[in-house]
């Protein structure tokens, strides 16, 4: 039974998130309703998002799936003005569910559910491109996306295991590229030498918990950047290790800095961006938004 006077909910799930329409989601519902009233919304397209808003305006709205939904919901809130207006709440069921982890929510589907119901309010920074694009975990450039793209056809047979087979694939055709990056100005890398992964984080990780940033805070106004000179074969083996153990910032072939806008610019790279794919990036800026949204989160 829900709570006489709660905010009701409007649950917005990702038919494509790996967990949705298990036994784990329908236990999360199960705990969902018994705090508020819920209201269940299969999105197909993120077009759909407008009418959903509007019909529920009012309810809090809850995104069960991973990063990418969440990316979608953030994305539309941002670009219709109602970031400020909202407190969500996020049910992590995706494949990587990298920026439930660095915020500290469950992976559990019935604990986040219960985070949802009895957690805090916490304001959280926002990176936004000269596009209009938004990023709320963390976007990378180069092999890593590379790697995203060779990994995708693998996701629905192996999860999140298929994120390192395609980093694999992507280490052994990758030469590197030669790209411009400044950090609030400031030249990190000349375009010069090649390059073979940048990486942006406002979250800790990515794939599924590869630690790309492990010192990044998500409210803190700043983004951890990371650029990665490591193109020789042995190099580019060497990188990989550390970058699954979190080791690589300390790499004598990887470069960190900490800012607020982040520009790239030289010859075409794949990004990747919060799980987006896009191919033949040439030059983009980001720059963070800091507070920009409010997300539930559990109690200290």
């Amino acid at each position: 039974m829900s709570d006489e006077g709660a905010q009701p909910i409007v649950a917005i799930c990702n038919p494509a998130a790996g967990g949705v329409g298990n036994g784990a989601f329908t236990a999360a519902l199960d705990v969902l309703r018994s705090g508020a009233e819920v209201a269940v919304v299969t999105l197909d397209h993120p077009s759909q998002l407008g009418e959903v808003m509007s019909r529920y305006a009012g309810h809090k709205p809850v995104v069960i799936g991973g990063d990418g939904s969440l990316h979608t919901v953030i994305q539309f809130l941002y670009h219709r003005r109602l970031l400020d207006t909202v407190t969500l709440g996020l049910i992590p069921m995706g494949t990587g569910n990298d920026f439930a982890r660095g915020v500290g929510i469950p992976l559990d589907p019935v604990r986040a559910a219960e985070v949802v119901l009895r957690g805090q309010e916490r304001r959280l920074d926002l990176l936004v491109d000269d596009t209009g694009g938004v990023v709320v975990n963390a976007l990378h450039l180069g092999v890593g996306a590379q790697g995203s793209r060779e990994a995708a056809p693998l996701k629905p047979r192996l999860g999140r295991f298929a994120y390192p087979i395609g980093a694999v694939i992507a280490a052994f055709r990758a030469q590197g590229w030669l790209v411009k990056v400044t950090v609030d100005g400031a030249v990190v890398a000349d375009g010069r030498r090649r390059i073979l992964m940048i990486g942006v984080g406002n979250g800790t990780s990515i794939g599924g918990g590869t630690p790309l940033s492990p010192h990044a805070v998500p409210d803190d106004g700043l983004v951890d950047v990371m650029v990665s000179f490591a193109v020789g074969r042995i190099a580019r083996v060497v990188y990989g290790i550390l970058l699954k153990l979190g080791r690589h910032i300390s790499y004598s072939q990887v470069v960190t800095r900490r800012g607020r806008t982040v520009t790239v610019s030289g010859e075409a790279v794949p990004l990747n961006t919060d799980g987006e794919l896009t191919d033949g990036v040439q030059k983009r800026t980001w720059r963070v938004r800091p507070g920009a949204w409010r997300l539930t989160v559990p109690r200290i």
